[in-house]
């Protein structure tokens, strides 16, 4: 991960961005930490590293903790860089701001801080009433872009949603018969699994995705640490076929969930409930074309205040694509482009639904990013 360090704060040095910018290379280690935040701690003693630490998963010991361990006594006296606001609450782990204080740092050198109503500004108001130095803001930006969906889940109660694509140079997702497989290459797919899925919480399809190409929705890396998202199917009538391999990966790690209409049948409830799927009921809405869709930003409301999910992968279909855009809920799009051209009038595109009429009502963003993946190119949107 490169970090660009960002102007030092008032009464900050170079060597303060200099190990901060180490505690933030721990942070980005803990990817699976999610829904807390990703966190590193690095604490330095008479300008060396006497102890590190990163928050590795929920329930397991924050960094400022596994830190604390590391550095021992030479923690006494020193100056602890934390990529965010210690904590002041009891969760499942006790205060870090009290551990802190309890070993004897004298400085604490933040990046950012907790948006979280249990913590913000709390942390940093206990270590300052017992007399420790703090610094607030060195290295924010590059804190805040790590652990973008963490804040704006705690900020808006909603998760971040990415859509990624995979899509020809003309934009066709599918030929004309349906056949996607494979559009892009190994090395794009590859970064798609390392990178997208393995880091987020929920990966949302709709139930033609789950008809027409039966994915797994796993995470395939081969090698390394994995945890597989959550899979969310969007079904207004509970289509989804018994023997689909969501459905049977359902009784393996309990992580299906298909939400559905008040209307769904009974019998197909009763028998998707029994093969270990979690079934969500949310409201129903016609878009005026005689088309019913599930609710996408009730159910993501959901997702984000039940803690859940604070980042939300969708990858398909192109109705679901549709659905997300017209209610502004797409936080970030990821167009996965390769070198090919499938023509075709029939041959589906990566946005499907009724579609704006007017070019002027066409949905404006603006670019953020573009990089070659083998033959293929990233890119990557925000809406404007």
């Amino acid at each position: 991960m490169i970090l660009i360090s960002s102007p030092p704060s008032p009464r900050s040095s170079d060597s303060d961005c200099t190990f901060m910018a180490r505690a933030l290379r721990l942070a980005a280690l803990g990817r699976h930490a999610s829904p807390n935040p990703m966190v590193g701690c690095v604490i330095v003693a008479d300008g060396r590293i006497v102890g590190e630490g990163y928050h590795h998963a929920p329930g397991s010991p924050h960094a400022e903790g596994n830190a604390l361990v590391h550095a021992g006594e030479h923690a006494r006296g020193a100056t602890a860089y934390v990529t965010l606001e210690p904590c002041s609450h009891f969760g499942r782990t006790p205060p870090c701001a009290n551990a802190l204080i309890a070993a004897g740092v004298r400085r604490v050198v933040v990046a950012q801080t907790d948006p979280d109503q249990r913590v913000s500004g709390t942390g940093i108001g206990i270590l300052r009433a017992a007399g420790v130095d703090v610094i607030v803001g060195v290295c924010e930006a590059e804190a805040k872009r790590l652990n973008e969906a963490y804040l704006h889940q705690r900020i808006t109660g909603m998760p971040f949603v990415t859509l990624k694509t995979a899509i020809t140079l003309d934009g066709k997702v599918a030929t004309r018969s349906g056949d996607s497989r494979w559009i892009t290459s190994p090395t794009t797919r590859k970064w798609a699994h390392r990178v997208l899925r393995n880091r987020a919480d929920a990966i949302v399809v709709g139930v033609g995705t789950v008809i027409e190409d039966d994915p797994d929705l796993t995470v395939r890396l081969g090698h390394g640490a994995v945890r597989n998202p959550f899979r969310v199917v969007l079904d207004t009538r509970l289509r989804i076929p018994a023997n689909s391999r969501i459905v049977t990966r359902a009784g393996q790690d309990g992580k299906t969930i298909v939400v559905h209409g008040g209307d769904a049948p009974s019998k197909a409830r009763a028998s998707l409930a029994d093969a270990g799927v979690t079934l969500m009921e949310m409201p129903i809405l016609d878009d005026g074309y005689g088309r019913r869709s599930i609710d996408v930003r009730a159910l993501f409301q959901h997702l984000g205040t039940s803690g859940l999910a604070t980042g939300v992968l969708v990858e398909g279909g192109a109705t679901v694509a549709w659905d997300l855009m017209k209610s502004c809920l797409i936080d970030r799009y990821c167009w996965c482009v390769a070198p090919k051209i499938v023509g075709g009038a029939g041959a589906p595109s990566s946005v499907g639904g009724v579609g704006f009429e007017r070019m002027a009502d066409a949905r404006p963003l603006r670019w953020e990013s573009a990089r070659r993946s083998g033959p293929d190119v990233i890119v990557f949107a925000r809406p404007l």
